[in-house]
């Protein structure tokens, strides 16, 4: 097997845990993220598997540098196969009542203009081979707001949500396809940045970054005749 993807968020959580995977699979996989440092711990966690990882350093919510990133992953890797839009933030401070107007821009950038940006820039190669798949790991928040997420992020999450269904509208007679993945609460950095973090018993009963991982990579091996275009999954 000789595919190509781009992860992003890949220095941590689920993009971290999609990009071993993949790798495990022999796949090449370019490593997009805002910091080299994380970049580079997924790669040492790669083991032997590790040449088959480039870092990509790159703020997502930046579309010159989006485009920048995209033009050199094509230079060095060749066409990009799969597109998996992992990167996502939350602020600590997320309520209607406290939320900053910069923090609201910095979500909206992370979670859902960094996602557009990033699919805006692979889809004219996909059209060209006639096939592709962009996966975006979106959240249960994308179905339903709640005081826990934060309005924020589930704006960026519903806009996500619509992003996945306008590009299966448009790019399927081309051969393209959008995963949307919606989890539940996952054990990773991101439980951080909550007002209040939750314990350790509260993080056990939790999917674990390894859980969404797997669901990336049984959407991917269906035939490209078939696509999951939503798959809510939650802890038990």
């Amino acid at each position: 097997m000789n595919h190509t993807a781009i992860v992003t968020g890949a220095g941590s959580g689920v993009g971290q845990a999609t990009a071993l995977k993949l790798a495990q699979l022999g796949w090449r996989v370019a490593l997009v993220g805002r910091r080299p440092e994380a970049l580079h711990a997924t790669v040492q966690l790669a083991g032997e598997r590790a040449p088959q990882f480039l870092e990509y350093p790159c703020d997502i919510g930046d579309v010159a540098a989006v485009n920048k990133m995209t033009q050199q992953v094509l230079g060095e890797l060749g066409d990009v196969d799969v597109l998996v839009n992992a990167a996502g933030t939350n602020a600590p401070r997320r309520a209607l009542e406290v939320l900053s107007l910069e923090d609201y821009h910095a979500m909206l950038n992370a979670n859902l203009h960094g996602a557009y940006y990033c699919a805006q820039a692979v889809l004219p190669g996909m059209r060209a081979r006639g096939s592709g798949t962009i996966v975006n790991v979106i959240s249960d928040a994308g179905k339903q707001a709640s005081p826990k997420a934060g309005p924020a992020y589930v704006m960026s999450k519903f806009g996500l949500s619509g992003l996945t269904q306008a590009i299966n509208a448009e790019e399927r007679s081309r051969g393209i396809r959008a995963i949307g993945i919606f989890p539940g609460d996952i054990d990773t950095p991101l439980l951080n940045r909550r007002p209040q973090a939750p314990d350790a018993a509260a993080r056990a009963k939790m999917l674990k970054a390894e859980d969404i991982a797997d669901c990336v990579v049984f959407c991917l091996s269906l035939p490209s005749r078939v696509v999951i275009e939503e798959m809510l999954v939650r802890p038990r």
